[in-house]
């Protein structure tokens, strides 16, 4: 799908503006790559990189965060951005602006190139909110454990590959990466006490709770 044409995304109302900002600037603490638009209409789907292979054939799963956002005026097409540019224009934005002026130059992310069907889901299982949020807890603590001192990115990104490639180890069936319920933690889909449903579509699976999606790819089997 094309760039939309128009270079400024007209989001619904400020609160929309606020919780896009949110977002992102949660999305950069986790991993200051890329994030995808897909513009489909009054709704803009919105998809940021959790834990992503560096290099083709690895076995690291895909596990992204997306949300949809409302959208005054109808726009079409896909568009991949540095985070830190979209972050910086709404940083910039006052309050009450809801006019989002897109950035002159698009990026590449091979993640973006594979990104989950619209369609099609079915579903496939539950998780417990809270067992979500121990284990993401669990995990965090797992990554400041294996790090050395002063650890580099390669090796920090070697260790939190390796952590959150791992089962959650819930018992539920389908059995998702622990990178699920980091991505689900820190991007701030998990609110409450309830229960976040498992949907599946060929071999991708979404794990949904009201605040929002991540959605997971196994890795490549070495």
């Amino acid at each position: 799908m094309p760039a939309p044409e128009n270079p400024i995304v007209h989001l619904a109302d400020p609160d929309s503006t606020a919780d896009l900002r949110t977002f992102l600037a949660r999305a950069r603490s986790v991993h200051d790559g890329d994030v995808s638009l897909v513009l489909r209409g009054a709704a803009m789907a919105v998809y940021v990189p959790v834990i992503v292979p560096q290099e083709l054939g690895e076995p690291t799963p895909t596990i992204l965060g997306m949300r949809a956002f409302r959208l005054a005026e109808p726009a079409e097409g896909t568009v991949v951005y540095p985070l830190g540019a979209l972050t910086d224009r709404l940083a910039r934005m006052s309050p009450i602006e809801t006019a989002l002026q897109l950035p002159p130059a698009q990026s590449r992310a091979a993640w973006a190139g594979i990104l989950p069907p619209v369609s099609g889901w079915s579903e496939a299982g539950e998780y417990d909110e809270e067992a979500l949020r121990a284990a993401a807890e669990a995990g965090t603590r797992a990554v400041v454990d294996a790090l050395p001192e002063n650890s580099g990115q390669p090796v920090l990104a070697t260790v939190r590959s390796r952590i959150w490639s791992s089962p959650l180890g819930t018992g539920a069936v389908p059995e998702l990466p622990s990178g699920a319920a980091f991505g689900a933690k820190t991007l701030g889909f998990i609110s409450g006490d309830g229960t976040a449903r498992i949907l599946a579509q060929g071999p991708w699976h979404r794990l949904s709770t009201a605040a929002g999606h991540i959605l997971v790819r196994r890795g490549a089997k070495l």
